[in-house]
């Protein structure tokens, strides 16, 4: 029966030691990479985003604005602090995505730039911001992530609708912040219309023509989409792509 027992254990512990040196070798013969991005949205598909994250075991990278949700709160109140502190505990890394979802509209007369917040005390209305009022709104996500979570965001942002200028990328780089938007076969369409843009035509569209390198974009919930994205393309397209050999990295990009 001791004898039993320890060859037991023994192939129990060699089963484990051949599947950990199996999933190195994979990492480590990984040529291509993808990296996921996820903006906030209306946070409708944020648990199921996250559950079909884990269950892949993949990492992705997610911008954060304090918008308002399906359930009629706000993505960065209280009420979310224990959805972020599960996903900064789980190794996923995060971006701002500017405060009150600031959209850039033009560039203004004095090296300012015009831009119309979609939330906040000046939701809708244009306004003037220079480099300090600027720098403040892609800072204020990383100070209200720290109180929510202790600890802060990369120095990354992207600007909401991927709307800039030369002269914003310079704002936002002066205030310490790389931009990163997306690449063009990343953008995954779980904004567009579900009737002219079929979750089956995404998931094809993205999963032939993704590269090397390309940063995919999603949300984590849109208003006007009725057929909803996540559910019925996420996983499929982490599956098509690890099929074609490639692994999945967070932002920013590291030199290889």
């Amino acid at each position: 029966m001791l004898f039993k027992a320890l060859y037991i254990r023994l192939a129990v512990l060699l089963t484990l030691a051949f599947a950990a040196s199996f999933g190195f070798a994979q990492e480590s013969n990984c040529k291509k990479t993808i990296y996921l991005t996820f903006d906030t949205g209306n946070m409708s598909v944020a648990q199921t985003v996250a559950d079909i994250l884990n269950r892949q075991k993949i990492k992705a990278t997610f911008f954060l604005a304090n918008e308002k949700t399906s359930r009629g709160d706000f993505s960065l109140d209280d009420s979310w602090k224990s959805f972020w502190q599960d996903r900064l505990r789980e190794g996923h890394h995060f971006g701002s995505h500017t405060y009150d979802h600031l959209y850039f509209v033009k560039d203004g007369p004095s090296g300012e730039i015009f831009a119309k917040p979609q939330f906040g005390p000046k939701a809708g209305v244009m306004s003037l911001y220079n480099e300090a009022s600027y720098c403040r709104e892609i800072r204020r996500v990383d100070e209200r992530f720290k109180e929510l979570t202790g600890s802060n965001i990369e120095k990354i942002w992207r600007a909401p609708g991927g709307k800039v200028s030369p002269r914003s990328i310079r704002m936002g780089s002066q205030c310490g912040f790389q931009h990163i938007g997306w690449s063009a076969a990343g953008f995954l369409g779980d904004e567009l219309s579900s009737k002219t843009h079929p979750n089956q035509m995404l998931l094809d569209k993205a999963s032939s023509q993704l590269q090397d390198g390309d940063i995919t974009m999603a949300h984590l919930g849109i208003w006007s989409r009725k057929e909803p994205w996540a559910p019925a393309v996420l996983e499929q397209l982490i599956l098509n792509l690890k099929a074609r050999g490639f692994c999945f990295a967070t932002l920013p990009k590291q030199d290889k």
